[in-house]
């Protein structure tokens, strides 16, 4: 029997670095915002996922796949053949393309897992990823742990001073952009609906990401997964569709985002084959296949979405959440952003007041102020938001620091009630 000689425990195996250098390790805002660390009362707008149940027709055909033997076992790492036809159908005409279901349709387990394989099939060590500012928190680790190293170019807020701004005044310095391309550029995050701005990207600057992209001969991963939630008329265009790039886009899509569904797991790709087989080398070693009767559930989702109208009705259910909360920012007379796609209003916190005593946890001190505003609105008021510059690099962080996040995908009732407590806000603002 071995025994063991060394004395000291405490310092064995070390971890990784990537973990580090993903911030990884780093106690994130969701984990600082958790419902156990808030009041038991607080009304959650902070994390982005529905309060409400899937459509029952959706949820129904989940239910017959879980009573049938097939679904119940492992699907093909590309995804079910129905899932992947359903895909076909549904986005093929608007891309354009007879899409290819063995060659390019990748069914993942959820949109996160497909963006990672995509990092992990084409990133080298040392290789840069554009990333705009704010950007989706999961992108940074996901480029860092297979080596890439992001790049940051901020999204400019509106610098007049009106009350309500378009989301589509946050904009791209497009100089900006092209100086932070270095020889080590590999690709671009484009994210449009765009988390948590609500930015659409229009055609005239996703024709100038593409000239570059081109110009480089960079990837560009179109994180697109709130893309059945545009509003206002505003046209959601996929950059796949400009002069050249669909040979350089990997789309990325979400059933969990398209159906009330988040904990599916169940999202796309889809993009040429030379960049969905490398990509699916990879996911079928990070997860092999994935969750088979919920794909199953996803199809019947995108066959009969067009016969229900089921995306229609949706979008006019979401609008009405987003209006009564830009009711009640706009009764606070508090600056803040109309977004015209995903379900995230930014509220400007910038002249919401705290004691400078007041006892904060140590968890948001040494933390930009925004922290320190949505902490004491959840607690004081009791509606919880997530502050922006978790959002940020270091260096541009001070940008995030006048916003807190707000989401809206939550039910009407919900909505009506958070809005009753954030009228005290008004107690709380700066002349």
């Amino acid at each position: 029997m071995a025994t063991s000689t060394r004395t000291d425990r405490s310092n064995l195996v070390p971890f990784s670095s990537r973990l580090k250098e993903g911030k990884a390790l780093a106690q994130d805002v969701w984990s600082i915002f958790a419902a156990a660390n808030l009041p038991a009362d607080c009304i959650n707008l902070g994390q982005g996922y529905m309060n409400f149940a899937p459509p029952k027709w959706v949820t129904k055909a989940a239910e017959e796949a879980l009573n049938s033997v097939a679904p119940n076992h492992y699907s093909h790492p590309r995804g079910r053949i129905r899932l992947r036809e359903a895909i076909k159908a549904f986005y093929g005409p608007q891309l354009n393309r007879d899409l290819d279901v063995e060659s390019e349709i990748l069914v993942t387990s959820g949109a996160n897992e497909g963006q990672y394989s995509v990092f992990t099939a084409f990133l080298e060590q040392g290789d840069e990823v554009i990333m705009f500012e704010p950007f989706f928190d999961q992108y940074l680790p996901s480029v860092t742990f297979n080596g890439g190293k992001p790049v940051y170019v901020p999204l400019h807020p509106p610098k007049d001073s009106k009350l309500k701004s378009s989301s589509n005044e946050w904009a791209i310095d497009f100089d900006e952009l092209r100086r932070a391309i270095t020889p080590r550029t590999k690709m671009i995050i484009v994210n449009t609906p765009h988390n948590p701005v609500g930015k659409v990207f229009t055609k005239q600057e996703l024709e100038g990401i593409a000239s570059i992209a081109e110009e480089f001969n960079l990837l560009v991963m179109s994180d697109e997964v709130y893309d059945c939630l545009v509003f206002d008329g505003k046209e959601h265009v996929r950059i796949a569709n400009l002069p050249g790039m669909w040979d350089r886009t990997v789309t990325v899509c979400s059933a969990g985002k398209a159906f009330a569904a988040t904990g599916w797991r169940i999202g796309w790709l889809i993009a040429p084959a030379y960049i969905i087989q490398p990509t699916l080398a990879a996911s079928t070693r990070i997860v092999f296949c994935s969750n088979s009767p919920l794909q199953e559930a996803a199809a019947t989702g995108l066959e009969q979405a067009k016969e229900r109208k089921f995306f229609e009705t949706q979008l006019a259910e979401y609008a009405e959440r987003r209006q009564i909360l830009c009711d009640a920012f706009d009764q606070l007379g508090l600056k803040y952003t109309m977004p015209e796609g995903s379900y995230f209003i930014l509220l400007d916190i910038s002249k919401v007041k705290f004691p400078d005593d007041y006892p904060f946890p140590q968890s948001v001190l040494g933390r930009g102020r925004d922290f320190r505003a949505c902490w004491f609105i959840a607690v004081e008021v009791g509606v919880s938001s997530i502050p922006v510059s978790e959002f940020y690099c270091e260096e541009h962080a001070n940008i995030g620091e006048a916003y807190a996040r707000f989401a809206f995908c939550k039910d009407v009732d919900t909505l009506k009630a958070a809005v009753e407590r954030l009228y005290r806000l008004k107690d709380y603002i700066e002349a």
